[in-house]
């Protein structure tokens, strides 16, 4: 093997010192655990300030640990990068926990950024959260599941994955069309212009899953 070293990268971010102090495995794991799409080796090793064997031999070491301790998720490699997954076996309790989900109503953070998608689609993970200044990776999954939301195809400058509104999204807020939404588009920021701890203040609907006829947008 060639030899196992690697310099700083000139362009390194401040903080990088400290980032290549950290223990591998658990930054690794931090680092997994808001990606919404697989990590790439070399990408990892880089912002971790890495050999990419040294990441490599890191993510089978963890992927090995979670199966030893029979864990209810597990790391995989997919689609030339690594993600965290929930594992095959316990797919009824998952099941399970999504459906009894879209009987509940949306939470405020749902609520924001669906407006968000609403009124900027097709639109990326990642502007969402700069929308709102908070990760949304988590309440993006849910509108998934709930069939509010669904994927667009990919920006061509970056690759991320797009999501728009779904017609199930148009019959619970009593719409024909997305051009009946209420105007509040001038009053949401430009996503390119917020930057990431900027403050939440968008608009949001009140959608009662469990009422059909509930569906009508307020601001």
């Amino acid at each position: 093997m060639s030899e196992r070293s690697a310099a700083p990268a000139a362009d390194a971010p401040a903080g990088a010192s400290r980032i290549a102090e950290l223990a591998l495995g658990p930054a690794l794991e931090a680092v997994l655990m808001v990606a919404d799409e697989p990590v790439a080796e070399e990408h990892l090793a880089r912002v971790l300030q890495r050999p990419r064997w040294a990441v490599a031999d890191a993510l089978r070491a963890l992927a090995d640990d979670y199966a030893r301790q029979g864990r209810g998720f597990e790391l995989r490699y997919v689609a030339g990068g690594w993600r965290f997954s929930t594992r095959a076996e316990y797919a009824d309790a998952v099941e399970g926990f999504v459906l009894d989900g879209q009987h509940a109503r949306l939470t405020q953070a749902a609520l924001e950024t669906l407006a968000v998608v609403a009124y900027r689609q097709p639109v990326s993970r990642s502007r969402v959260s700069a929308v709102r200044g908070v990760n949304c990776d988590g309440v993006m999954r849910t509108l998934l599941q709930r069939g509010l939301l669904e994927e667009a195809g990919t920006e061509p400058e970056t690759g991320a994955i797009l999501y728009v509104t779904t017609h199930y999204f148009l019959e619970r807020m009593g719409l024909r069309g997305l051009d009946e939404l209420p105007e509040l588009a001038p009053f949401l920021p430009e996503a390119d212009a917020v930057e990431g701890d900027s403050q939440e203040g968008v608009p949001s609907f009140e959608v009662d899953a469990d009422d059909d006829d509930s569906g009508d947008a307020r601001t």
